[in-house]
């Protein structure tokens, strides 16, 4: 009489397939938090650059000059209509891990002209360990972002 085989897995392939499974998570999880950390940064300095971008569209098709003074002692951005001394049209606090820088350091004022044009301007961001250079261009007023 024939005996049918068993067919279950054995206590050791079983093991195996565990441990697979563990290093496998092992692996991806470091990697998953690491990548997250840079979608939040990229995530902030875009959210500092859209102010930028908002105040030169503000002053384009409203027709009046727009200024963002940039505090890094505050952390804040705020916006103002008709320039420095004007309105107050907005203000932001930077995230806690951003900073930022001008070069030179009187650029921590961009103004932009009802013409597209700006001030321009140079900011080194920081957010966590990843580094932008956000540059305003003077003749044109637009914005851009570049990963240093």
């Amino acid at each position: 009489m024939w005996r049918s085989a068993s067919r279950g897995f054995t206590l050791l392939e079983l093991i195996v397939t565990l441990f697979v499974i563990l290093l496998t998570v092992g692996l991806s999880v470091p990697l998953i938090s690491r990548s997250s950390d840079a979608i939040r940064a990229r995530a902030d300095i875009a959210g500092f650059s859209a102010v930028l971008r908002h105040a030169r569209e503000r002053a384009i098709t409203s027709r009046r000059a727009y200024a963002v003074v940039i505090d890094p002692t505050t952390r804040k951005m705020t916006v103002f209509a008709g320039g420095t001394d004007g309105e107050v049209k907005e203000t932001r606090t930077l995230p806690e891990r951003v900073s930022v820088q001008a070069n030179p350091p009187p650029a921590l004022t961009v103004r932009f002209e009802p013409e597209g044009t700006s001030s321009g301007a140079e900011y080194r961001v920081t957010a966590g360990d990843i580094v932008y250079r956000v540059s305003v261009d003077p003749v044109t007023g637009r914005v851009k972002n570049t990963r240093l």
